[in-house]
């Protein structure tokens, strides 16, 4: 169950320092044996991979923040919109109510016109004969009653008059000081509704800016995308390369090879020593993560290079990393690995029962570095975390 060190550090010991300048890949008809530096480069496109995965992660949640941003300012938007919809709701009132006012003053000089020739007439009726004295009307009057009524009829329609054209006066006036009132409103209301659609452009401009950077960062995205796929179909052939120079004398339990050429150096299998050199897939030999490795590869035909960083309880953030499901349901022919000790223990899922328990095969469970198999309970089974490489 105890795990191995970096690989780098074994690579050091066996070779020194290794240096690496690879940009591209020569395949080699023929038998192909994996080397220490096939080994590295397959954990160095691991690393961009993983970089750009995490680019992309990072960018997502820019991506996400400048949404809820974008909502923002839609919703600040919306609201302008609200707001200046009605204010030239309230404008179009006022300017009808100005109207209004407007034809009220009309009409009201139109009368003051009328009532002015009406007080005419009255007054040329009842001076036809030119302006009478009251010395003139009294002599005329037939007695001093009919005088009287004269005079105050006279008087009444002079009053009469007088108060009608103080009131249209008055009436006139108090328009006046209404459509003032209303202009001013109206030419307020009209400075407000370009002060919010001025916020509302600006607004809009901000959220122009940041659909614009949210389309840049999501080209981002989709560049290290294709980028990550690319690097994928190229790991996935530095992986099938490590697989292919497998070349065992035998094999011992679970398949799992006797003697092997290793590309750190030496050969690793059950023959060998535990831990005296890397597998493959620079686990360390006879070691619960070198038999997992060995069964992923010889299922699915590839396994991940880890470069090293392969204890147990590592293979799920590096599964994960990779792109590779993980879940807590067992499937035959997953790997199952239990959060046990500093370390972790791998397994690999033969079978899956109908109770939920599963029947599991691996290596180094009693840490003699030797192979097992045992059937764990389902309310075991159901705490392991299944990493599904196919």
């Amino acid at each position: 169950m105890k795990m191995q060190a970096k690989v780098s550090k074994l690579l050091a010991v066996k070779y020194g320092t290794v240096m690496i300048a690879v940009s591209t890949v020569v395949l080699v008809s023929g038998n192909f044996l994996p080397t220490a530096t096939q080994m590295v480069l397959a954990d160095s496109i691991q690393d961009q991979i993983n970089s750009l995965t995490q680019q992309n992660s990072s960018t997502a949640n820019v991506v996400n923040g400048l949404q809820a941003q974008a909502t923002s300012y839609q919703n600040a938007i919306s609201v302008l919109q609200q707001q200046i919809s009605g204010m030239q709701a309230s404008i179009v009132s006022n300017q009808a109510k100005q109207t209004s006012i407007q034809q009220q003053i009309v009409q009201a000089q139109a009368q003051i016109v009328q009532e002015k020739a009406i007080l005419a007439d009255d007054i040329t009726t009842m001076y036809v004969d030119g302006t009478p004295s009251t010395l003139e009307i009294l002599a005329t009057s037939k007695n001093l009653s009919d005088f009287v009524d004269k005079q105050e009829y006279r008087t009444s329609v002079q009053n009469k008059l007088q108060d009608t054209l103080n009131q249209i006066a008055q009436l006139q006036e108090q328009l006046q000081t209404e459509k003032s009132q209303v202009d001013q409103l109206i030419s307020e209301e009209q400075s407000q509704q370009t002060q919010l659609a001025n916020a509302q452009s600006q607004q809009a401009s901000l959220l122009n800016y940041d659909q614009a950077q949210q389309a840049s960062y999501n080209a981002q995205i989709s560049a290290n995308s294709s980028q990550i796929a690319s690097l994928e179909v190229e790991q996935a052939a530095e992986n099938a390369k490590l697989g292919s120079g497998l070349v065992a004398s035998g094999t011992c339990g679970g398949e799992y090879p006797n003697q092997t050429p290793s590309p750190a150096g030496g050969s690793w299998g059950c023959d060998e020593p535990q831990d005296n050199t890397l597998d493959n897939w620079g686990m360390y030999n006879r070691e619960c993560v070198s038999y997992t490795a060995f069964k992923v590869a010889q299922t699915y035909g590839y396994m991940p290079y880890w470069g090293g960083s392969g204890n147990a309880i590592e293979w799920i953030g590096d599964a994960q990393a990779a792109g590779i499901t993980t879940s807590h349901t067992p499937k035959v022919h997953s790997v199952a690995i239990w959060n046990v000790g500093p370390d972790g223990h791998a397994m690999w899922v033969e079978a899956v029962n109908p109770d939920g328990s599963i029947f599991v095969s691996q290596y180094n469970y009693s840490y003699n570095g030797t192979y097992s198999e045992m059937t764990v309970s389902a309310a075991q089974a159901a705490t392991f975390t299944y990493l599904y490489f196919n």
